[in-house]
């Protein structure tokens, strides 16, 4: 789409010092907002108008429901026919165990689960699949629920979020979207195109500005932990509640470029000592189990305290969640399930596994209780 535009060149990591940046060349440029509003810097911005939904726009619930529809032919779908056809045996367990692991839950996930669904058989006596399936349903649910934990941003004045993840994860995309859900809990949010790198970058998070009617700090090239310490120092003079801080996309073997992120939180703690107060990595849930190795080597790198998973609308992969669970735990922040800026929304173990079992003997029984 922006095609057309060079691509700045990546700066040399290891001739940059670690201190705070000085001056950048290029003068930061602010958009995506009201120039009216710009012009008393130090005031605070009001959060813009959130019109109020379509009537007929479907609830998340639904949404994630159909977001969810390809893993769900492992866990839902797919286990009704294996559950329904015979009575329950060690080989209908090991049938079972092979569907999780085709759902990308790993091998640790799917032991504890198999592990906990036998135990659960022998001592309630299990006989039918609704009893089997609301077995696993509430062993998935155990794994799930520690990372439930909701991002608070009230503690600081502004909150420093730094957004990191690989090219194609749905960084800049779930920043918008990010944007649109702290402006929904009535704070200010001001947008830093860190990620310098990549061409289209800039011009892409400045349309979510723009959409949002949020400011954006960016430049022309330069370096990108310079970007970010000029939209810190912007947030704090205006009074705004919220930065959200995009960075370069990059490959966790990439071990200059990961120093390179590492340098862009020092000088994040050098605008402000008590910075970042979140470090979210973006992970695409289509890559499976090489989410692990990502959760890994990025908190490694920069101390990860919590995580977005994108495109499980895509994916028959989303068990990978669970195995991340069981061997990589991080707070699960947001999940998205679509393109629409209300796609991402705050992890909620309990609706996630309710969607994963939608239109099972499992979800019937739950939905014949409440």
């Amino acid at each position: 789409m922006f095609g057309f535009l060079k691509k700045s060149p990546k700066p040399d990591s290891a001739q940059q010092p670690d201190v705070a940046p000085p001056p950048s060349p290029a003068e930061p440029t602010e958009v995506g907002a009201d120039p009216a509003a710009q012009a008393a810097p130090t005031a605070a911005q009001p959060p813009a108008p959130i019109s109020a939904p379509a009537a007929s726009k479907r609830s998340w619930a639904e949404r994630l429901k159909a977001g969810l529809s390809r893993t769900r032919q492992q866990f839902g779908s797919g286990l009704a026919g294996l559950f329904g056809r015979r009575r329950i045996d060690e080989e209908l367990l090991e049938e079972l165990e092979m569907t999780l692991l085709m759902a990308d839950c790993g091998v640790e996930a799917t032991s504890h689960l198999i592990d906990d669904l036998r135990r659960r058989w022998k001592r309630d006596g299990l006989e039918s699949a609704a009893q089997l399936q609301q077995a696993l349903a509430d062993g998935l649910y155990e794994i799930l629920h520690p990372l439930e934990r909701p991002l608070d941003a009230s503690g600081h004045k502004p909150f420093i979020i730094m957004i990191a993840g690989v090219n194609g994860a749905g960084k800049t995309t779930s920043i918008g979207k990010l944007a649109r859900h702290f402006q929904n809990q009535g704070k200010s949010v001001l947008l830093a195109a860190g990620d310098t790198f990549r061409a289209a970058a800039r011009e892409q998070l400045t349309t979510w500005g723009e959409r949002n009617n949020v400011t954006v700090i960016a430049q022309d090239g330069g370096d990108a932990a310079a970007v970010i310490y000029d939209a810190i120092n912007a947030a704090r003079a205006r009074g705004i509640d919220v930065v959200l801080a995009d960075t370069a996309g990059r490959l966790p073997t990439q071990s200059n470029l990961m120093e390179e992120i590492a340098k862009v939180r020092r000088v994040i703690a050098k605008a402000d000592p008590t910075g970042p107060h979140e470090v979210l990595l973006v992970l695409d849930a289509n890559i499976g189990q090489n989410a692990l190795a990502q959760v890994r080597a990025f908190d490694a790198a920069i101390g990860v305290t919590g995580l977005v998973v994108t495109k499980l609308d895509g994916t028959a992969k989303g068990g990978v969640i669970a195995a991340i669970a069981r061997q990589a735990p991080k707070p699960l922040r947001f999940i998205g399930v679509g393109e629409g800026i209300d796609d991402l929304q705050p992890f909620r173990a309990r609706e996630f596994v309710d969607a994963l079992f939608a239109g099972s003997p499992a979800a019937n029984r739950a939905d014949d209780s409440a």
